[in-house]
């Protein structure tokens, strides 16, 4: 992978889980700042990574080959409209993950056309289990989109986007999905716990059962979901009679009407920002 000078503008969870990727994979501490206007997360992820830690984001940004901006879309305008002051914006490569903002309105933000790739990461990124999507934009050369693939292959999977609706869908496939299936997981705990497991017992069934489930579908190559269900049931045995149960709800149709919320609400962000 090639060594730039990163600035993160953001000291938050996703920051954080980059940092740590990177950093993991031989990249030089020293080559990354991140800055933060309180000192606490920064300071922390600076003495925890070997990194620079700053809340001038202006001469971070300056010194920087590749910007990072990972803070919230509502405070995105604030961020990056001190940031027009920059002189070099030609030579610098801008990241975004913040959910919501279209790619044209950043050009908007720093008054001068960016070259610029929006990033949607998920929270397993923390674990280096991540799944982002990504979209370039046209103007942005095949080197930096290798560099912004291997940066987000340190904490994960990556895959391109086309056309930049599709980071929306990719919202709603893995962007939001850890909470689709947490919640899952936590019924699934509620229910066991009613049978008379304790909390940390019940967790850990839970627990082992998805991994375990994880780890077979993985093992068995290209085999659809649904073979693999079927492999799972037996007619009028157990858990027949439990998936019933789902059909009955429309669990299929809720999760699909589910997921078309998330890009339903994303493409709402987009005229917020």
């Amino acid at each position: 992978m090639q060594h730039r000078k990163i600035a993160f503008i953001g000291a938050g969870n996703m920051a954080n889980a980059i940092i740590a990727g990177l950093v993991a994979h031989g990249y030089p501490a020293s080559m990354i700042t991140v800055c933060s206007p309180t000192p606490v997360r920064r300071d922390k992820m600076a003495q925890q990574y070997g990194i620079i830690s700053t809340n001038d984001n202006l001469t971070a940004a300056q010194q920087a080959e590749v910007i990072v901006l990972a803070v919230k879309p509502q405070m995105m305008k604030e961020v990056c409209e001190p940031l027009q002051q920059l002189d070099n914006l030609d030579n610098k490569l801008i990241l975004t993950i913040a959910a919501g903002i279209p790619a044209d309105r950043y050009n908007d933000y720093f008054a001068h056309p960016l070259h610029l790739v929006r990033i949607m990461p998920n929270t397993p990124s923390l674990v280096g289990k991540g799944v982002s999507g990504l979209f370039a934009q046209s103007n942005v050369t095949e080197d930096d989109k290798q560099f912004t693939q291997q940066l987000m292959e340190s904490v994960g999977s990556t895959t391109w986007c086309t056309e930049e609706k599709e980071i929306n869908n990719i919202i709603a496939v893995t962007g939001s999905s850890p909470a689709y299936l947490f919640l899952f997981m936590e019924a699934m705990q509620q229910k066991a716990e009613q049978l008379g497991y304790d909390e940390k017992q019940a967790r850990e069934l839970v627990l082992n059962a998805i991994e375990g489930s994880v780890a077979l579908a993985k093992s068995q190559g290209d085999t659809a979901f649904s073979t693999l269900r079927e492999q799972v049931t037996s007619k009028g045995g157990t858990t027949a009679m439990a998936l019933e149960q789902f059909y009955n709800g429309n669990l299929p149709q809720t999760v699909a009407k589910a997921m078309q919320s998330a890009i339903d609400r994303a493409e709402e962000m987009e005229k917020l920002f």
